[in-house]
């Protein structure tokens, strides 16, 4: 008579190389924390004195000095339309540039690859570094910053619009220019009804980032509530500064609820 093991099999979750792989990337992992940790010069002591240094801060900002607010909010407007202007620019703007970096639409690959330099270009520097640059070059002020957010935008909007250009269904496309119809054309009735949802919900959300990022532009001196906000930590007007925070907390609520308003009703 033949015995036969019916004893189950254990399952185990992981192989011994699956195991081992596991263990070399999260002693890898810790190695880079370690190193970036040992790396940096960090004043350990003002880390640990971080809480009580925040309770002091906020202890003078209450309560918030309100009888600066009517500049306040007419710089909050000057915020607004630096966001609005630089949107609508880099809108406009970056359709060629979208056109032109979408392997499909591109006329030949110097341009395709002069389309994606230029939204890597723009996409690589920050908005600050851009205001930095543009404030040397057209002096401190709003036009400096409208140009820098209008520069950070091209790429994002972009490179969004050129892949949403790549991704169009051909068949309308083929079927227009096989009846002889002439590139404008083909543009206007074949991949702009296409591409039209992506664009509005790019540019909505691209105006709300807008938005958040004119606030901070005045730190640099391109314009903006920012401007304020560095003239209150400057002179230590922390009651004041906290009325400028406050004010950009509402405004950028404001602007999330007018972004999702638009998209319900335009998308």
């Amino acid at each position: 008579m033949v015995s036969m093991d019916t004893t189950p099999e254990e399952w185990v979750r992981y192989t011994p190389r699956e195991r081992l792989q596991r263990f070399v990337i999260f002693l890898a992992t810790a190695l880079a924390i370690v190193w970036a940790l040992t790396s940096i010069n960090v004043i350990w002591a003002w880390v640990f004195d971080a809480p009580q240094q925040m309770g002091d801060l906020f202890g003078r900002m209450v309560p918030p000095d309100v009888s600066n607010l009517p500049k306040i909010l007419w710089v909050l407007v000057e915020t607004v339309n630096i966001a609005t202007i630089a949107t609508a620019i880099a809108v406009f703007v970056s359709l060629p540039v979208a056109y032109i970096a979408a392997q499909n639409t591109t006329p030949n690959a110097f341009t395709l690859w002069l389309g994606r330099f230029i939204l890597v270009s723009s996409r690589s520097v920050n908005t600050i570094i851009w205001a930095l640059l543009f404030v040397a070059i057209f002096g401190p002020g709003i036009v400096a910053g409208i140009v820098a957010i209008m520069f950070r935008s091209i790429g994002f909007i972009g490179k969004l619009l050129g892949e949403a250009i790549e991704e169009i269904d051909k068949r309308p496309v083929e079927a227009l220019e096989a009846t002889g119809a002439s590139r404008f054309k083909v543009i206007v009735y074949a991949i702009v009804p296409q591409v039209m949802p992506t664009f509005w919900a790019v540019a909505i959300l691209r105006w709300d980032i807008n938005l958040r990022e004119s606030t901070v532009l005045g730190l640099v001196g391109a314009g903006g509530i920012g401007l304020i906000l560095q003239s209150a930590i400057d002179t230590f007007n922390w009651q004041e500064a906290a009325t400028v925070l406050l004010s950009i907390l509402v405004l950028v609520v404001l602007g999330e609820i007018v972004s999702a308003w638009m998209r319900k009703r335009i998308i």
